[in-house]
Order: structure tokens, then C-alpha cells, then sequence
């Protein structure tokens, strides 16, 4: 045990594996009784000094892999190989899944992020080759002594960000742990060490050969976090935002003292933390978008990526972003689709970028039922996303003008309270349907009558309910002027 770790320390963080003490035990005994070596490792163990429920169960061990099926065969009802030639056993026991990794002294070849697996003989050199300190701490079972060689604890209780060995060595050996660096500092409010920093920034380019999911695995988890902010500042400060998501730094625009202009980069990370600040508790109902949101996040962060490209300056000075939305839409989905989102994903957030101006083009409330009903039918299920999404965008210190922008949606928001009351938007459809609609004009199933079809949603979302005979007789209207289609 670590004699420089206070006791009541270590009896705090067993007090919080309590739940799982009779499994570490009953693990580390039958490892213990075969003749070698188990130990909790990671995440686990890191968790239980900062008071958090890790998800996962991570061991270490000194057997050999073949050697550590056969001990959790009889231990678990299930186990599988998660990676044999890396020395990885899972295993399940009623709901309880374990990974059990032997000792391990890998080595990288540099060229990709593959291993060249070598099996370790001890405890401190797996740890060694582990990423940052404060996850290279381990607890030896049955016997709950705490490893700690490298002094994780204190980083930990530092809140600092180090390496067990030279960091250009560790991200040498794995540049995505330079991305892990930056989730961690969003997860759990480190600061990478200085040497850290600078051997990240040294060694962004490493990340072009590391896949678009581990890249994407990682930025989502850095976004989800408890302070995203400060984990995008840290790609961008290093570099690796140019690899990892490289319209988030091309929002640094240059600023000319002829035209000056909302520092977009910064708004950008105002923006997302408002929209955080708006997300609802996590057993919320969907309406409050419980958080922490994905999209509504994605959306935030990426809502004026498409400005870069379309910026123009006036003559006489100010610039302008004409259309900036719709670029941005296209940029986003663009990047997502790149970085391999799942399709519904990456289309609500291009489409949230694509409304986020929607509030802005209806003038000071001047809004018409019209223009209130295909803002609802547009936005969708993601209207409440969208609402959120609008107020964050608010980012102006001048105060009037803020109190005005937020009167101004409190009344857009009742109004479509109001019109969802009485006219279910929701769920608003033509008030003939397409079976109908075909019987009105004669027409089959196709493109023809799709036609049709959006022609009297349209009248349905610009004037309401007005009945299906009055909705008979515009149909009719509208067909009888259209020339191409015989009467």
C-alpha cells in the first residue's frame, strides 16, 4: 500500500467500491488461488477517488489470456474473446460484464494506431505504458493495496494532466490519447501539464492517421462532458482541432480594424454553453431536452461554421454573412458525414444549423399565423432544440437589445402554444388526404399528385383550417391553371 496516501483517502475510495468488493474479491481469489496476479485498473479505480461510478470494470493480470478464459469460465455464465492477440477476456456474470487484459509492454510501429502487442511481466510496467497518470493507478486484489507509482493521486488531486512517461513517447505510442487529453479536461476539469501541451501541439499532424470513428468516439464524449468549452479551447490551442474538426478554428476570423466584427470563434463557445445551460435534467421529459444533448450541443457549436465562406465586407465598412445557414447546413452535415455520425443524427443537426436564423427573418414579432405554423411544421420534433438554440444565440452585451430579442420569443413561444392548442400543428396535414386528392383530379399515385399535395399543405399552413370542401374547390382552382396537365 502507498504510504503516502493517506489512509482515510483509501478507506473513502473502498467505501465507494463497496458495491462490487464481493465481486473484486471473489475475482482476486480465484486468480490468486491459480498463482497469479489481478489487479482493478483505470478508470475504476480513478473514479473511486473522485467520488464518481465508473461504468466499467477494467483488470489487469499476469495470466496469460487462455489462462484467464479458463478462470472466468467458472466464474461468469459467459465469455468471449475480445481480443486475444491483445490479451482481452470479457466476461458476464448475471449483469456484471468484466474486461481482464494481461500485463501488457506494448509498442506502436508509428505508421498506425496497431499495436505491436508484447505481454508484460509486471504491474507497474503495464502501468507505465498506460496514458496519463491518473490512470495508471491500480488496486491489487484480493487485498485492496493501492499501486501507485507514478503519482496519479496527486496529480489527480491537483487536477493536472500528466504521463506516465515522456508524453511524446505516449502519444508517439498513440496519438489519439492527444484527443483523450481534451475530453478528459472537459469530463473532469484537468489541465494538461505544460509538457503535455507542448508535445501535443508538437505532434498534431500523428492524428491524420487515426480513424474517423476513434476521432468522432472521443469529440463526442469531449462535448458531452461537464466542461466542453475547455476541451474545445484545448484542440484548438494545439492544433489538433485542424485534424479533428477544422471549421471550429476557421471561425477565428482575422479581425481588421477597418471592419469590425462579433469574434465568431468566441461566440460560437458562448453559444454553446448557453445552450447547455438551457437543457433540462437528464430524467426530464423530451420537451426539456434533457441533458446533456448531443444534438442540441453539435448544433450549438457548429450553428455559424458556415460564415467563414460567406463573408463579405461593405464599401463603406461592416460585413456581412448572407446566407451564412445555409452554408453552414451543408458544412455540417459535410463534416459529420466525415467524421461517421448515424444519418439521423448529423440531419437534425444540419438542420438545426439551417434554422437557427429563422426567428431573425420575421422581422420585430411581426408574426403571422402563417409564418408561426411552417416555423413549427418545419422545425418538428426539433423544436424544442430549436427554441433553445435560438435564445443561446443571443450572445450581445448590450442589454436592451437582449431583453428585447428575449420579449420577443416569449411571445413567439406563446403563439405557438396557442396554435398548437387549436390546431394540433404537429400533426397538420392537407384536409384531403392523398387517396382523396387523387379521386378529385382523376390523377394515379406519383409525382403529379405529390404536387397536389404540397400545393394544399401550403394553403393549410398559410390560412388554417378552412374545411375539405372549401379545400375540394382550391383544389380544383389550382389545377385548372396548371397548363401542362390536361383538364
Amino acid at each position: 500500500m502507498s504510504a503516502s496516501v493517506p489512509a482515510s483517502t483509501l478507506r473513502a475510495a473502498v467505501a465507494h467500491l463497496a458495491p462490487v468488493l464481493p465481486l473484486l474479491t471473489d475475482l482476486g481469489e480465484r486468480f490468486a488461488a491459480a498463482g497469479h496476479e489481478l489487479a482493478l485498473v483505470g478508470g475504476p479505480v480513478r473514479d473511486a477517488f473522485l467520488g464518481r461510478v465508473s461504468p466499467d470494470l477494467d483488470f489487469t493480470t499476469s495470466a496469460r489470456p487462455e489462462v484467464t478464459e479458463g478462470i472466468l469460465a467458472a466464474w461468469g455464465s459467459a465469455t468471449w474473446d475480445m481480443g486475444r492477440a491483445f490479451g482481452t477476456i470479457g466476461a458476464r456474470r448475471g449483469a456484471t460484464v468484466v474486461e481482464v487484459t494481461t500485463y501488457r509492454a506494448d509498442a506502436y510501429d508509428g505508421v498506425t494506431r496497431k499495436p505491436i502487442v508484447a505481454f508484460g511481466d509486471t504491474l507497474e510496467d503495464d502501468l507505465r505504458r498506460r496514458d496519463f497518470t491518473m490512470n495508471a493507478m491500480a488496486i491489487r486484489l484480493p487485498g485492496l493495496a493501492f499501486v501507485d507509482p507514478y503519482a496519479g493521486l496527486s496529480a489527480l488531486g491537483d487536477r493536472v494532466l500528466s504521463t506516465p512517461g515522456p508524453p511524446e513517447v505516449s502519444f508517439g505510442d498513440d496519438p489519439l490519447r492527444m484527443m483523450r487529453a481534451a475530453r478528459f479536461v472537459s469530463q473532469l476539469g484537468v489541465a494538461p501539464a505544460p509538457e503535455v501541451l507542448t508535445a501535443m501541439s508538437e505532434m498534431a499532424s500523428s492524428l491524420e492517421i487515426v480513424s474517423a470513428e476513434r476521432i468522432r468516439d472521443e469529440l463526442v464524449k469531449l462535448l458531452l462532458g461537464a466542461h466542453p468549452r475547455a476541451g474545445l479551447e484545448v484542440l484548438v490551442y494545439t492544433g489538433l482541432a485542424a485534424y479533428a474538426l477544422p471549421e471550429l478554428p476557421a471561425l477565428q476570423l482575422e479581425i481588421d480594424e477597418h471592419h469590425r466584427h462579433k469574434d465568431v470563434y468566441e461566440h460560437s463557445l458562448t453559444v454553446l454553453e448557453q445552450a447547455i445551460a438551457q437543457e433540462g435534467p437528464a430524467d426530464g421529459p423530451p420537451e426539456s431536452v434533457p441533458g446533456p444533448d448531443l444534438v442540441l450541443r453539435l448544433a450549438a457549436l457548429l450553428h455559424d461554421i458556415g460564415k467563414p465562406a460567406t463573408r463579405r465586407f461593405a464599401p463603406r465598412g461592416g460585413v456581412s454573412f448572407h446566407h451564412h445557414e445555409v452554408v453552414g447546413a451543408k458544412l455540417a452535415a459535410k463534416r459529420m458525414k466525415a467524421l461517421r455520425f448515424d444519418k439521423e443524427t448529423t440531419t437534425e443537426v444540419a438542420r438545426l444549423v439551417e434554422l437557427h436564423l429563422r426567428f431573425h427573418g420575421f422581422g420585430d414579432g411581426a408574426w403571422t399565423d402563417s409564418a408561426v405554423r411552417r416555423y413549427v411544421t418545419d422545425a418538428g420534433d426539433l423544436l424544442p432544440r430549436l427554441h433553445r438554440l435560438t435564445r443561446a444565440d443571443c450572445t450581445t452585451r448590450n442589454q436592451r437589445k437582449a431583453r428585447r430579442l428575449a420579449a420577443s420569443y416569449d411571445a413567439l413561444e406563446a403563439r405557438i402554444e396557442t396554435l398548437l392548442a387549436q390546431e394540433e400543428l404537429k400533426a397538420v396535414r392537407p384536409e384531403l388526404d392523398g387517396h382523396e386528392i387523387g379521386e378529385v383530379l382523376g390523377i394515379p399515385p406519383g409525382r403529379v399528385l405529390g404536387r397536389a399535395y404540397q400545393y394544399l399543405l401550403s394553403v393549410r399552413l398559410d390560412e388554417g383550417p378552412i374545411g375539405p370542401e372549401a379545400a375540394r374547390e382550391r383544389l380544383l382552382t389550382w389545377w385548372a391553371q396548371q397548363p401542362e396537365y390536361p383538364g
